[in-house]
């Protein structure tokens, strides 16, 4: 299958597996490429920018096809210093990134002198505007259905899509709530180029999480997932656990994020990804969850999804056109 997200990235199939704090290892990207996708590296995964120097070393070793590396600006102040990381990204040889957050506007120069392409995720239309107007490559538009942070303006993948592409003239990848080969097929009906999945990726056989979070997020409803810190203007969607129940309970009750930090730290969140204890922190996850009953290896996803997607469009659309 050829579309422009194929030709632009050089791979097999117009599916990326979206960029995930904790997750986005060079073993899962690795994994992901060699199955025909493009695997995404998250550069924060890494405690130090030394550290994302040997992860992307890891995989450039572990295969020959494009992978890209995600950068997430963070939306509240931070010690990071994002310089440092994009430097060793540049250095690196690694020519796609994908961006999320702030606007990649403050790094574009150095990536563009590297031969960097740039997708970035965007929640909303005129976001990707002025993604598109500062040279990206492409969009990625996130629609409320994702996992992690979906905005504030509640818009579903089925209207930003199309929304998006009556007015961009570059690429566009759909994200949030895909997880199959309907899913994909969808999208390119409705003007993508491709599909960014996170969870559907998450619950893999090479993905970095204790098992029993997979299995959790296999036996899940479209319903099991809950929008936390909307008082906070940064919402989350994340599984419905303990810690989601008492989030939403402090946020009705009018608390501040302080009284929940320490509920939804990332140590708590390495703590449930690693033991499996479900309700030891946040666990971020998308409404796709509900479509999602297997724990495949990612060559056998992207197989299934692109079989499903080419039956779909090439026979059962077919025939109803005929």
């Amino acid at each position: 299958m050829k579309t422009k997200l194929t030709e632009m990235l050089g791979i097999e199939t117009p599916i990326i597996c979206g960029g995930m704090m904790r997750i986005g290892t060079a073993e899962l990207a690795a994994a992901a490429s060699n199955a025909g996708a493009l695997g995404v590296m998250t550069a924060l995964t890494q405690p130090t920018p030394e550290l994302l120097k040997a992860e992307i070393e890891k995989c450039q070793s572990l295969t020959d096809k494009p992978f890209a590396v995600n950068l997430t600006v963070g939306v509240v102040a931070t010690s990071i210093n994002y310089d440092d990381y994009v430097k060793v990204i540049c250095d690196s040889g690694v020519k796609i990134v994908e961006t999320a957050g702030r606007s990649p506007e403050p790094f574009m120069e150095a990536f563009n002198a590297a031969g960097i392409k740039v997708i970035h995720k965007c929640v909303a239309v005129r976001h990707a505007l002025k993604a598109e107007k500062i040279g990206v490559a492409a969009v990625s538009i996130d629609g409320f259905e994702c996992a992690g942070h979906p905005g504030e303006e509640d818009v579903t993948g089925l209207v930003l899509i199309p929304a998006a592409a009556n007015r961009l003239t570059i690429p566009i990848v759909a994200s949030g709530g895909f997880a199959d080969g309907r899913g994909l097929a969808a999208a390119l009906a409705l003007g993508a180029e491709g599909i960014n999945m996170g969870t559907r990726f998450m619950v893999t056989e090479e993905a970095p999480m204790h098992r029993n979070i997979k299995e959790k997020i296999v036996a899940m409803n479209e319903t099991d997932t809950s929008l936390i810190f909307r008082s906070f203007k940064n919402t989350a969607r994340v599984l419905t656990n303990e810690v989601a129940i008492k989030v939403a309970e402090v946020e009705k009750a009018g608390g501040d994020f302080g009284q929940v930090h320490g509920l939804v730290s990332g140590k708590q969140q390495d703590m449930a990804y690693e033991t499996g204890e479900v309700d030891a922190g946040m666990i971020t996850v998308g409404m796709c969850g509900g479509l999602i009953k297997d724990i495949p290896t990612c060559k056998e996803l992207v197989d299934n999804i692109m079989a499903d997607a080419e039956k779909i469009i090439g026979a059962r659309l077919a025939a109803m056109v005929a």
